[in-house]
């Protein structure tokens, strides 16, 4: 099984448990929690940009206004916080980050493209060498 698939956030539910035995205490718990089998993933949107600038609150509301919103209109949830990581020069880069989480449902079609745009858009627009991604499946009631 890839790592990937093992990851869970927040008790969430990992493909490993989708697929677990129905007799198995895992599979009973599951059943037990309400709500459906849809993805998760959050994007990470770093703001440092290579001249040394950054790309400030303003620039990323317009780019969330002009590009989430329309690819996700259903809604989303936008963290903001620190982090660092090393570029491909081999550089530790530490920057103000927002993280934008996206649940949608697991036959979401569509879904794929349009976070794929979101990624090369960001990283065109604002000079980025990437924007993380981390994909999970959730059990999600509303």
């Amino acid at each position: 099984m890839a790592a990937a698939a093992v990851l869970g956030l927040g008790g969430g539910l990992t493909a490993a448990a989708a697929d677990a035995p129905a007799g198995t205490a895992q599979a009973q718990a599951q059943a037990q929690s309400p709500g459906d089998v849809w993805k998760r993933t959050e994007l990470f949107f770093g703001t440092g940009k290579p001249d040394g600038t950054e790309v400030t609150d303003r620039e990323f509301a317009a780019f969330s206004d002009r590009e989430i919103t329309p690819a996700f209109p259903d809604g989303f949830t936008r963290l903001d916080g620190s982090g660092q990581w090393r570029g491909g020069s081999g550089a530790i880069v530490r920057e103000h980050t927002h993280v934008i989480v996206l649940l949608y449902p697991f036959g979401n079609r569509d879904a794929e493209r349009q976070i794929e745009e979101l990624r090369a858009d960001y990283k065109k627009q604002f000079q980025q060498e990437s924007v993380l991604r981390s994909d999970s499946v959730e059990r999600v009631s509303f």
